[in-house]
């Protein structure tokens, strides 16, 4: 197949085109800055000759979007929303004005759609759409106005020949160097992976290589079209999720942090606070009843994994190798 994938150049777009490319596939990666063959120029906002790489291609999936791993000022959060609705849209019209239309349309969106809440999981069926949550801060609500409209933007485009999946997914979990699991890592190894403000949060996240059985389930199923979440089934509180990490680094010791602390650590790393404080249950419901079957369903085992590619791949040394030693 000839898969196109614009915005192709982030953690998750690597980790993608490394699976399909290894399966056989011919991917085309659309990004501003082209570097290398498979690579092709756009802008991510009006049509150019980079719509010819739609037209005649098999799957599109839109991973385009300004990295939310940055400080969540009005001018950051106006830059996510326009590079994911104007992407979103672009896509759609070069969609609609192929003569040879993709079969179906991938469309990035984010667990952060569902209210932060723990009482319950959110699935497709009955979670529930964020944005009003008493006692959380104001912005929250943008990043739900974002999804929603990057959402609404692939509702809105005129395909009628290409199924539309939006995939609403939790943090992909790849030993790649910058991801997330790159960071959280960083802090286990560093003796600071404990509990923020508690730790009750939940985290919901998804193993790298589920996420790409999961993007060619959903290429295969005909059948499956609208929001699917992305995410494993065993969401577990942020305290619990970083014990594992511990555990996977031999790391026997995590300082805890209060929410000030949290604070100034996001603005050392040019990151916001959202992103550890918000409380994200997010279950599969979709995927786990179309059949899909995860092979990294548990953090703990995930973590394990993940940590030993990353040892593999990068030869990272273990925590108690290291001079700073954490307890």
């Amino acid at each position: 197949m000839k898969i196109v994938i614009p915005g192709g150049t982030g953690q998750v777009g690597t980790v993608l085109k490394r699976a399909l490319t290894a399966a056989g596939h011919e991917v085309v990666v659309l990004t501003r800055h082209p570097r290398g063959a498979g690579e092709v120029h756009w802008d991510g906002r009006t049509p150019g000759p980079w719509t010819a790489e739609i037209d005649g291609s098999d799957v599109v999936v839109n991973l385009a979007g300004r990295s939310v791993s940055c400080r969540y000022t009005p001018e950051n959060l106006r830059a996510m929303m326009d590079s994911r609705v104007d992407s979103a849209r672009v896509v759609g019209e070069a969609v609609a004005g192929a003569a040879a239309p993709p079969r179906v349309w991938l469309q990035m969106s984010t667990a952060t759609l569902y209210a932060h809440r723990f009482d319950a999981a959110n699935d497709e069926a009955n979670g529930v759409i964020g944005g009003g949550e008493p006692g959380v801060p104001d912005y929250w609500a943008y990043s739900v106005d974002i999804a929603r409209n990057w959402e609404r933007e692939q509702e809105r485009a005129a395909t009628p020949h290409t199924r539309k999946v939006a995939l609403r997914s939790a943090m992909v979990m790849s030993p790649d160097a910058g991801g997330v699991l790159d960071v959280l890592s960083w802090l286990v190894r560093h003796g600071l992976g404990g509990p923020v403000a508690g730790g009750a949060q939940y985290v919901s996240w998804i193993h790298d290589r589920d996420f790409v059985r999961a993007v060619e389930f959903l290429v295969r199923r005909d059948d499956i079209a609208g929001p699917v979440n992305l995410a494993a089934p065993g969401p577990l509180p942020q305290r619990a999720f970083m014990r594992a990490l511990r555990a996977a680094w031999d790391a026997p010791v995590g300082l805890p942090a209060t929410k000030w602390m949290a604070e100034l650590g996001a603005l050392a790393l040019r990151s916001d606070t959202e992103l550890l404080l918000k409380s994200r249950r997010v279950v599969p419901g979709r995927l786990l009843e179309a059949g899909f079957s995860f092979e990294h369903d548990q953090w703990a085992g995930a973590a394990t994994d993940l940590v030993r590619r990353v040892r593999a791949e990068r030869g990272s040394p273990r925590v108690r190798d290291l001079p700073f030693r954490t307890g």
